[in-house]
């Protein structure tokens, strides 16, 4: 026993261990390990081999360790009655207690740095316990982390190092303006970027507008945030306050390509109408909000009537394409040919249309004639030019030339019937015999050349028709006449 008191003194005075003390701030995880393996180490010394292996272990109350009544003593009783019952068993004078035992009771090192017992749950059984030193409080110098005294200049350093900092502490304007600062001087993107959002978040956008007005690069920097957040909303608030160049806003605007949900896109277009664009710019963004919004209209109505079957148009000619987000010809072309019958004052009208984007007339009877000749609505073709004066006689007028409209009859397969009528009405007799012998419009071909009275022409043609037919005839006629005048 003498000797095991012995080596516990030698340890103590020739461990190469260093005391733990709270207050040391240098090297605090080494110094917590080295205290953790000081106190771990006990049990080697407990536990070294003696002479006295042979005596009886006992517990404080005398009773042998690991027996049945010891454990369910030990298991029942409480920190408390335990202590007591080791202060009255030493009243008594036990001299029961021979050595450190090897299995050690369920009074762990812990309980004695808390100051209480615990029980172990190693005491119910014959396994060895393995006590390990009390987890220990974090030194001084890691709470400084969390301190609210630091200024902006530190508080910037402390965030470029990654350390934890609450900007909260910042409330005036004077002292956020200052943070700012401090982040811009760092020249660290991401220190910049997070005081922007703590001010995003707690001033008003008035006043970070104006006091972002003189800070360019923090300005930049807010703007790349909310591009690549989508604050769509925020970013056309800035824009619209005149702070970037016209070549910026138009870039802005472009960002509804981007945008691929309709009402998202429709409310992006309807934001950017304020900003500062210049008239035709600003004009032309409203016609695309208002023919964006038009189109939702009409898309919906159009689905409903295509789902329900209740109109032939859509039954005979199926839509391929959705309506949305097509530019305003396509929307012309779409309306003339399912709802060209439609009064003026629906939506999806094409008088409408015309009325409401001044659509020129040349446009709109190009789009119109493409429409209606690809349906072979040749009467629909024939009112689309004829006019009236005001005694009342009609007379055909084209906006766009007959020979552009003979070329587009052509690309729809058109008969000869229609496009010779339209062949005719061409002014240029050299245009109107090239596209007549291109068309195959006899007729028209034999009567100009009667109208010119060329008979070498009219003879030669005379050879590209059929024998025996209306045309040949036609041609015999014409010759015969003028060799009897």
């Amino acid at each position: 026993m003498s000797r095991a008191r012995a080596d516990e003194e030698e340890y103590w005075h020739s461990s190469k261990f260093r005391a733990f003390t709270f207050d040391d701030e240098d090297d605090e995880l080494s110094q917590l390990k080295e205290s953790k393996r000081a106190v771990n180490s006990l049990r080697d010394i407990v536990d070294d081999d003696d002479d006295d292996d042979d005596l009886e272990r006992v517990n404080w109350s005398g009773e042998p360790v690991g027996s049945i009544s010891w454990s369910i003593k030990e298991t029942s009783s409480s920190s408390t009655s335990s202590l007591e019952g080791r202060d009255s068993s030493l009243q008594k004078g036990s001299s029961s207690y021979a050595s450190f035992p090897k299995q050690v009771s369920s009074y762990s090192l812990s309980s004695l740095f808390k100051g209480e017992l615990c029980l172990s749950f190693s005491a119910l059984s014959d396994v060895g316990v393995k006590n390990y030193a009390p987890e220990l409080r974090r030194p001084k110098a890691e709470y400084k982390d969390y301190s609210n005294d630091w200024s902006p200049k530190d508080t910037v350093r402390r965030m470029q190092r990654g350390k934890v900092c609450s900007l909260e502490r910042f409330r005036s304007l004077q002292d956020k303006l200052v943070l700012l600062d401090e982040a811009v001087a760092g020249h660290d993107g991401n220190v910049i970027t997070a005081v922007l959002i703590f001010l995003k978040r707690t001033l008003r956008r008035e006043i970070l507008f104006r006091e972002l007005e003189v800070r360019q690069v923090a300005l930049c920097h807010l703007i790349h945030f909310l591009k690549e957040t989508g604050e769509q909303k925020l970013l056309l608030d800035l824009l619209r306050l005149g702070f970037f160049s016209l070549s910026f806003q138009l870039s802005q605007y472009r960002e509804h390509l981007n945008i691929h949900d309709v009402e998202k896109r429709r409310e992006f277009l309807k934001g950017c109408i304020g900003l500062p664009f210049s008239a035709e710019d600003t004009s032309h963004i409203q016609d695309h909000y208002t023919l964006l919004e038009r189109q939702i209209i009409i898309e919906a109505n159009d689905r409903h009537l295509e789902m329900a079957g209740q109109s032939e148009i859509f039954r005979k000619y199926p839509r391929k394409a959705s309506i949305l987000n097509m530019p305003l010809v396509t929307t012309l072309f779409y309306s003339c040919f399912y709802h060209y019958t439609e009064a003026e004052g629906t939506f999806s009208s094409p008088a409408n249309l015309k009325k409401t984007f001044k659509i020129p007339d040349k446009q709109y009877v190009l789009t119109a004639l493409a429409a209606r000749a690809k349906l072979r609505a040749w009467d629909d073709v024939d009112a689309l030019f004829t006019t009236k004066n005001w005694l009342g006689y009609t007379k055909k007028k084209a906006p766009i030339g007959f020979h552009r409209v003979v070329e587009i009859l052509q690309r729809n397969n058109a008969p000869v019937q229609v496009l010779q009528e339209y062949v005719r009405l061409v002014e240029d007799v050299e245009t109107r015999l090239n596209l007549a012998t291109k068309y195959k419009c006899h007729d028209v071909v034999i009567e100009t050349y009667r109208d010119l009275k060329d008979r070498i022409q009219l003879t030669a043609y005379k050879c590209k028709v059929e024998r025996g037919s209306a045309e040949e005839e036609k041609i015999n006629s014409i010759l015969n006449n003028v060799v009897r005048n």
